[in-house]
C-alpha cells in the first residue's frame, strides 16, 4: 500500500508558508552554536589559539567537508547540530583537537589557551563553535607560523537566546518504519504543548506504507513535511530527527518517538 503524502502527516498546526509571507526571515534557523567556518587546510600541524572570553569553556566540532559549496556547508551545519546533541570530550589547553566529528568542550580558565590540531590529508574542514571566535580572539594558524588561516566560508548564526545554557539539542536516530497515526498524534501534541520551547526541528522519516523519504522541518509550532526521493534498494529505512530548543527532555523525546515505530519494527 502506498500512502499519499497529504495523509502521512495530517498535522493540524500552521504551515511555514504563512509565517514566511509575513516575515521572510522567519525560517532563519537557530543552532546550538554561533559560528561556523570552512578552512582549506594542507596536511600538517596547526594550533587553535584562544584568549580569555565570556565563558570558561566552549564547545567545538570539527569535521571534514567536501567543499565550501552551499550544499556541502549546509550538510556540515546539520551534521554539527547532531554532534552538539551528543556526548562531548573535555580538553584542556595543550590537548590535541580531533578533526573527525567529535564534540569537544574546551576548558578555558585563564587568559591564553593553545590546542594543537594535526591534519593528515589536505582538504576542507568545517569548524563549528558554541560562541563566536571573536569573543575569544580565536585564530587557527600553522604551528610554525604566526599568520592565521582565513576561512573560505564563514557564517555567524544569530541565536535569539545567546549564551543560554538551557538551550540544547536532541538528536534521534532509529531504524524502522513509523506508524503515521501515532506519529501524527505525537507531533500534534508535542508542538501544541511545547512548541514555544522548540526553536527548530528537522528530520528525515521512514513512514510505513510510503516508498519515499519524508523530510520534516519546523520552527516552533510551524512545520512542513514533504516527500523526497524514494528509498534506494537496500538502503536502511533510517529515521533521523533533531530538536533544538529550551527545556528539552531527551529521555522523554526518545521514548515518545520510539512509541511511534510500527509494531513489527520495534
Amino acid at each position: 500500500m502506498t500512502v499519499p503524502i497529504d495523509r502521512v502527516l495530517g498535522l493540524g498546526g500552521c504551515k511555514l508558508a504563512r509565517a514566511t509571507e509575513l516575515d521572510p526571515q522567519f525560517l532563519e534557523p537557530e543552532y546550538p552554536f554561533e559560528w561556523g567556518g570552512v578552512y582549506e587546510l594542507p596536511a600538517g600541524d596547526y594550533v587553535f589559539e584562544l584568549a580569555g572570553g565570556p565563558d570558561p569553556e566552549m564547545d567545538v566540532a570539527i569535521l571534514p567537508v567536501r567543499s565550501a559549496a552551499e550544499t556541502d556547508t549546509q550538510g556540515a551545519t546539520e551534521t554539527a547540530a547532531l554532534l552538539f546533541s551528543g556526548e562531548f570530550i573535555r580538553l584542556q589547553s595543550g590537548d590535541p583537537l580531533v578533526a573527525f566529528g567529535d564534540r569537544q568542550r574546551l576548558l578555558l580558565p585563564g587568559e591564553h589557551h593553545r590546542f594543537p590540531l594535526r591534519i593528515a590529508r589536505t582538504g576542507h574542514f568545517g569548524f563549528f563553535t558554541q560562541h563566536h571566535p571573536d569573543e575569544f580572539t580565536a585564530q587557527l594558524r600553522p604551528d610554525k607560523s604566526a599568520q592565521p588561516r582565513t576561512p573560505v566560508w564563514a557564517k555567524a548564526f544569530k541565536p535569539d537566546h545567546e549564551h543560554d545554557e538551557e538551550v540544547t539539542s536532541v538528536g534521534i536516530v532509529r531504524d524502522g518504519d513509523l506508524d503515521s497515526v501515532k506519529l501524527d498524534a505525537w507531533l500534534n501534541r508535542l508542538l501544541a504543548e511545547k512548541g514555544t520551547d522548540i526553536f527548530r526541528s528537522k528530520g528525515v522519516l521512514a513512514v510505513r506504507g510510503s516508498a519515499e523519504r519524508i523530510v520534516f522541518q519546523g520552527v516552533h509550532m510551524l512545520f512542513n513535511a514533504v516527500a523526497e526521493r524514494p528509498w534506494a534498494p537496500g538502503e536502511p529505512r533510517r529515521n533521523t530527527l533533531v530538536f533544538i530548543g529550551r527545556h528539552l527532555d531527551r529521555a522523554e523525546l526518545v521514548a515518545d518517538f520510539e512509541a511511534c515505530l510500527a509494531t513489527e519494527t520495534r
